[in-house]
């Protein structure tokens, strides 16, 4: 058991260098292994391109015959953009496979088929960890929604800005590198109107290399000014608004190359349940929300959240600056939302709180 768990290790590790690359499709990392050595490795680089375990197959080669297959995520077993890995599986005569976790797509029964076809299996080895790296793709699939991750950086007393709403920058540099790797690995970065009026960003991963994520700004009226930074790339930029918004600033918008998504209206807002819904037909399947305590609350309020990230700087800024999550409406200390699976990392000079909801 113990070399199934360090093989299985080892797809996992592969799997993530995929890490930004593959949506929507999982990551996935395969290792062929025959006497006790790595013959084989392959994991999947991008959506539409050769799975994980048909690249194993190919780097071992006749080496595969009667070897064990160590895979993070259970096979394919249907025809899709590329055929079923089961059947490449079984030509390539390997003996056993090892499989981390189950496919939450309810088409995929590579497991069962395996068997079936006479190989040995095994499924769920190191299966928290296989989870927890397709995350992602876990949620996406069964609910045809994104995975939503709000990013805040505070200081210790909790403050996003000063006073005079002065924010850059709260914390080191090297957690604002740590984020701008965040944002290659998401398909998509969001903010409100207000965080595009008072900072202008640019949202691109600037200090790290690696993917430009889509960006997305809720605005219910359209007011998103036209000289921003983020209308400089109008075919990276996802705009969501409402009918609120004037029908010929819609047309203007469209006409530069920007995906005007129409949303409900909630309590005169974009309805961000609604809005995640839209997103996942767009095939979006994970979103960091960047903006300020108010999108930040207001997405909470309207569950569409699955964890959150809090980076606190050892800074005191003292009273007056705005808080990093607004009103929740929280009155007892008691209905205080606690977050789950907590992991602190320190980064710089700063410390990275993570948790979900």
């Amino acid at each position: 058991m113990i070399s199934h768990k360090k093989y299985m290790e080892l797809a996992i590790k592969l799997a993530e260098r995929g890490k930004g690359l593959t949506s929507p499709n999982p990551m996935v990392g395969c290792i062929i292994v025959k006497r006790g050595r790595i013959v084989g490795k392959g994991f999947h680089r991008k959506a539409g391109t050769e799975h994980a375990e048909i690249l194993a197959i190919q780097d071992a080669g006749k080496k595969a015959m009667n070897s064990t297959m160590y895979i993070n995520l259970e096979p394919c077993s249907h025809w899709g953009k590329t055929p079923p890995c089961t059947e490449k599986i079984v030509e390539a005569g390997v003996r056993e496979v090892i499989i981390g976790m189950k496919d939450p797509n309810p088409l995929v029964d590579g497991f069962r088929e395996l068997k079936f076809r006479g190989l040995k299996t095994k499924i769920g080895i190191l299966e928290k960890e296989a989870k927890k790296l397709n995350e992602v793709f876990v949620k996406y699939i069964r609910t045809r929604k994104p995975f939503v991750m709000i990013k805040a950086a505070m200081s210790l007393d909790g403050k996003i800005a000063t006073k005079t709403g002065d924010s850059k920058y709260i914390t080191s540099k090297e957690a604002r590198t740590y984020v701008h790797k965040l944002r290659t690995e998401v398909d998509a970065v969001m903010v409100g109107l207000n965080t595009v009026v008072k900072d202008n960003p640019e949202l691109t991963p600037r200090l790290f290399k690696g993917e430009d994520p889509v960006k997305i700004v809720v605005d219910s009226q359209l007011k998103i000014p036209k000289n921003c930074n983020l209308l400089k790339n109008p075919s990276k930029l996802i705009v969501a608004t409402t009918n609120k918004a004037s029908k010929n600033e819609v047309i203007k918008l469209q006409q530069k190359g920007v995906n005007v998504v129409m949303c409900k209206l909630k309590k005169g807002m974009v309805d961000l349940q609604d809005l995640v819904k839209q997103l996942g037909k767009l095939e979006i399947t994970s979103i960091m929300i960047e903006g300020g305590s108010e999108l930040n609350s207001s997405a909470i309020k309207d569950d569409v959240v699955d964890k959150i990230l809090i980076f606190t700087a050892p800074k005191i800024v003292g009273n007056g600056g705005p808080g990093a999550i607004g009103n929740l409406g929280i009155k007892k200390i008691d209905k205080a939302i606690d977050l789950k699976g907590i992991t602190c990392t320190r980064i710089g000079k700063d410390w990275l709180v993570e948790g979900y909801l």
